[in-house]
Order: structure tokens, then C-alpha cells, then sequence
């Protein structure tokens, strides 16, 4: 599937006037791709970002998700096309402190009604993967920054997403542990054949996509 965001506008309240987020944006995603979107602060990244989940609604343009507008969907059957269809990767994991790393992952699965053998084997594939199974007995508190992001990454990918949508997540992660992290995400990208967005503020790891769009006052280039 792909992901296609057309002539999209974006404004918020701004006192007496608007402000605008997104100004006409057009990008396409295919599948199997990663597209790296890139700005300063207060560009738009995030305003694309979440356009593209779905999570708010633009005041203008189509987002169309595996050929398929969005256009016209009510709340509850934009929650079902994202439980079904779009991972969110955020930039801060956000696991539950009191859950294992593969209770973390199990719990996607069942809020999407599936048997626990099917989510404690998918947990298990998911983990080996991110290179964690070794760690699946593990609490977020006995796990690093990277083996939280990665845990992040998989939980996303729990319940088989077409598109991928990354924000940050090298943010809080070294060099080292961040280039692994986008290792990771390029390599789930093709094995799974997701089209994948990740917003980032470090160019050191723009070499692993297949586009790079920089946003700059609310518009796209590249």
C-alpha cells in the first residue's frame, strides 16, 4: 500500500487569525520505502505527521491511504483504520512500567481481539526482529533507551501495518544506538514492504531513505 498526501492545507487558531501548518503539501509514499521529512522546529513536521495518521483532519486536500480516501470517515472508522493499517512510532516510547517487553506488544494485539497464542507468537517474532528476544521477561526500567525505542518500534508493527509513521526516534539515543535504530527501521521497512515516514531533526542518518522532503514554513520541497 502507499501513502498519498494531495494539496494539503493546515491552519490553527491564531488569535483573531489563523496560523498555517501546511501550506498545499502534495507527497507520495510508496510501499516498501522510507521517506525522511526533515525542517526546524515549527515547519510542519509534526502538523505532517500527524495529518497523515489521521489524527487530525486537514482544512483542505486528501489524504488517500492504499487508494482508498479518508475523506468522509467518522471517528470511529478512522480508530479502525489506524488499529488496522498505520503504525505510529512516537518519540518518546511510552511503554507501561509494570508490563514485560513482550506483555507490551501482546497488549496491541488483543485491543485488536486476536487469541493470546496468536499475540505471544507474534510478541516473540517481533522482539527476535528487533534483536530483543533475549529481553522479553524484561520491565522498561531494566532496559536501555535504544531497547525501549526498539520495543517502541515493534509494538507499532504489532498488528502488521501498511504504513509506518516515525517521529524523533533517535532524539534520546547516542549515535551509535541511534544509527541501529534507523538500521532497524530501513530494514522493517523492506522486509515488510511499508511505506514508511520519518520525521528527524539529524541529517547524519538521511542516507538510509529513499527520499528525503525538507518542510520549511509549512511547505514541502524535495
Amino acid at each position: 500500500m502507499s501513502l498519498e498526501l494531495s494539496d494539503i492545507t493546515l491552519t490553527y487558531p491564531d488569535g483573531d487569525s489563523r496560523l498555517t501548518a501546511l501550506d498545499h503539501v502534495t507527497l507520495h509514499v510508496p510501499p516498501g520505502s522510507l521517506t525522511a521529512v526533515i525542517g526546524p522546529s515549527g515547519s510542519g513536521k509534526s502538523s505532517l505527521l500527524a495529518v497523515a495518521a489521521t489524527l487530525i483532519t486537514p482544512d483542505s486536500g486528501t489524504v488517500t491511504v492504499d487508494g482508498s480516501t479518508t475523506a468522509g470517515l467518522t471517528r470511529g472508522e478512522l480508530a479502525e483504520l489506524r488499529r488496522h493499517t498505520i503504525g505510529i512510532v512516537f518519540q518518546q516510547p511510552n511503554l507501561l512500567p509494570s508490563l514485560t517487553a513482550t506483555e507490551q506488544l501482546q497488549v496491541m494485539a488483543q485491543i485488536d481481539g486476536r487469541s493470546p497464542r496468536t499475540a505471544a507468537r507474534k510478541a516473540s517474532e517481533l522482539l527476535d526482529a528487533v534483536g530483543l528476544a533475549g529481553q522479553a521477561g524484561r520491565r522498561p526500567h531494566q532496559l536501555s533507551g535504544g531497547q525501549r525505542q526498539r520495543i517502541n518500534i515493534a509494538r507499532a508493527l504489532m498488528n502488521d501495518p501498511k504504513l509506518l509513521l516515525v517521529d524523533e526516534p533517535t532524539s534520546a539515543l547516542d549515535h551509535e544506538r541511534g544509527a541501529a535504530v534507523i538500521d532497524l527501521i530501513t530494514r522493517l521497512t523492506h522486509d515488510h514492504s511499508t511505506a514508511t515516514v520519518l520525521v528527524t531533526h539529524d541529517r547524519t542518518h538521511l542516507s538510509a531513505a529513499d527520499r528525503i522532503a525538507e518542510v520549511a514554513d509549512g511547505r514541502l520541497a524535495g
